[in-house]
């Protein structure tokens, strides 16, 4: 079938928005039809190198839409459900997957990083009849995809879908990261560096569980009114001034708990001096590979610190986004300030220059027809 999708065919140049050829579902695969796709800062980090993918690849990693079709095999999911697409996959086979850590699934990260389903192919080709690359299982960026079953995650039909979209990443990673990896509890000092839509929803998590206090922390200062809705105590613009002895003299010594959900050396830097004894830096963000961070480790057997590395928020994702999704539909996650802007898939390239640019507040998301 003919779709349409955006291409990244080269580093650091815009999307091609083109006609693309889908084949139907295999094995256990199922079809979905789009109907809305966050744009995160991951999908920009993609487009200017930051991560290393093969190309050319259908960009977007954060879909929601309805199911279309579904092939041999499908028991978890039929036709006209609701699905969430998720952008790991676990095996259940692995080492991590035994260990319940199927957010870094070793069986599958082969298929995931180059861009195939599970069986090793492309369901997408171009004009020319050559093979385009999925974006991590969900190709969020064509109005409809082939995605494996255990992929997507069926959710209440009631739900929008506007705001399921996102419990493909960024609700899940940033609740995830509060409640799994952290475990964040009521009175914890922390301190949310990055308010995108990732750092939103950490910080939200983090009022939810009644920390106090939440320091939000950003580049940029138009963006202290969203941290303040999402429940910050206080607000830091580190383009104006250095946080860490605002956030020492706040907490009186530094936080418990510093997030850092940009994937950028300085302010994992910052982020690192912001704990206090026995604090924790909890890296969100992917910094780019070729870049390193200097941090003083002497200090951090002395201080008893702990850095550590999350993907995900080490979710379960089966079990973890229905949880997310009865959460929002019961409980105020601000999902209605989250989610600031729609826009449609020929001005995409546009919401690649808004973002480079710092101007993008919350999370965009393309709206499909």
């Amino acid at each position: 079938m003919k779709i349409k999708g955006a291409v990244l065919r080269e580093i650091n140049k815009p999307y091609s928005i083109e006609e693309l050829e889908l084949e139907p579902p295999k094995e256990k695969e199922a079809l979905v039809k789009y109907a809305y796709t966050g744009y995160c800062h991951s999908d920009y980090g993609n487009l200017i190198g930051n991560v290393k993918l093969l190309l050319p690849i259908v960009a977007g990693h954060e879909g929601a839409g309805v199911v279309e079709a579904v092939g041999p095999g499908c028991t978890k999911i039929k036709v006209g459900d609701h699905v969430v697409a998720t952008w790991m996959v676990p095996c259940g086979e692995c080492p991590e997957c035994r260990r319940g850590m199927g957010n870094i699934c070793s069986g599958n990260f082969k298929n995931f990083v180059e861009g195939t389903l599970l069986d090793g192919t492309s369901r997408i080709k171009d004009k020319n009849g050559k093979m385009v690359r999925h974006g991590n299982f969900v190709s969020g960026f064509s109005n409809y995809t082939v995605a494996p079953e255990s992929g997507l995650i069926p959710i209440p039909k009631e739900f929008p879908l506007e705001y399921a979209c996102l419990m493909g990443c960024c609700i899940p990673t940033g609740w995830g990261t509060v409640t799994n990896c952290a475990k964040v509890q009521p009175g914890d000092r922390v301190a949310v560096y990055g308010l995108g839509g990732v750092g939103l929803n950490v910080l939200r998590a983090c009022v939810l569980r009644h920390a106090n206090p939440v320091i939000a922390v950003d580049i940029e200062k138009d963006r202290e009114d969203l941290a303040r809705e999402f429940g910050a105590t206080h607000f830091i613009c580190n383009a104006k001034e250095d946080p860490v002895p605002r956030i020492q003299e706040i907490t009186g010594g530094g936080v418990d708990y510093a997030f850092e959900a940009i994937g950028d050396a300085g302010a994992q830097i910052q982020a690192y001096w912001s704990t206090g004894n026995a604090g924790k830096l909890v890296l969100i963000g992917l910094t780019p590979h070729y870049q390193t961070t200097n941090i003083p480790l002497q200090v951090t057997p002395f201080q008893q610190k702990t850095i550590v590395g999350t993907l995900y928020g080490m979710i379960s994702t089966h079990i973890d986004i229905p949880r997310l999704t009865h959460m929002a539909m019961t409980h105020d996650l601000k999902l209605d300030k989250l989610v600031t802007k729609k826009f449609k898939l020929e001005d995409i390239n546009d919401v690649v220059e808004k973002m480079s640019k710092r101007q993008i507040c919350g999370r965009w998301v393309c709206a499909w027809d």
